[in-house]
């Protein structure tokens, strides 16, 4: 049998397809895969903006689906830091309660009394202890000087620097408190700390007339 020999026909006036020396066109074969004239407009100036919006479209919602989950994420770790600080809370108010059930009826001298022998421990929950039971007996003394508010806080806020000279330490040593409560193991007291704010207290508390 003779050998088959293909010619390549090349015409570039006349337009005619390039045919392989392996008798295919190439063209023509990646032509039929995009559909022809569908393939001309896809590789002409119009078919690659259009491409290129439609992957700027999806780029875009690919986004928005990203920001909502982030969104809900940071939602969800929001609401579960709360809860915790509430837990935190809580457990701040029942140790108060014990305090008070334990202490409320005693008079004011016993209560720093057993503030300064908290205080002057070698053991770091004793001066957490001590600042706890000082905070107490300052809530307990704008209650009942008529200082309106929920909480300590908004009563100190009812409060002039004209009013009381030492309003600054109150806020100093609160915030402390607030520390024990809200950072728990977190927050390191110090004995320095410990006895500055417990010096804080015992300045306010004075002003008041209570020593």
């Amino acid at each position: 049998m003779e050998p088959v020999t293909y010619v390549a026909s090349t015409s570039a006036s006349s337009g005619s397809p390039i045919v392989s020396t392996f008798g295919f066109d190439i063209f023509a074969v990646i032509g039929g895969l995009f559909g022809g004239e569908k393939a001309a407009s896809f590789f002409s100036g119009n078919g690659i903006l259009s491409f290129l919006d439609s992957l700027w479209s999806f780029f875009v919602v690919l986004s928005y689906i990203v920001t909502i989950i982030m969104i809900v994420i940071y939602v969800f770790a929001a609401v579960r830091r709360n809860l915790y600080l509430g837990l935190m809370t809580q457990e701040l108010r029942d140790q108060e309660q014990l305090y008070e059930e334990q202490f409320g009826g005693s008079a004011k001298n016993n209560r720093l009394q057993d503030v300064l022998l908290h205080s002057s421990s070698d053991n770091p929950n004793d001066w957490k202890l001590a600042i706890i039971e000082a905070d107490i007996i300052l809530d307990d003394t704008l209650k009942k000087r008529g200082y309106v508010g929920k909480s300590l806080g908004e009563r100190l806020k009812s409060i002039s620097n004209g009013q009381l000279e030492s309003l600054n330490d109150a806020w100093e040593a609160h915030k402390v408190r607030n520390r024990i409560a809200h950072d728990g193991a977190d927050f390191v007291l110090t004995k320095r700390i410990a006895e500055e704010t417990i010096s804080r207290y015992q300045r306010v508390l004075k002003e008041f007339g209570v020593s």
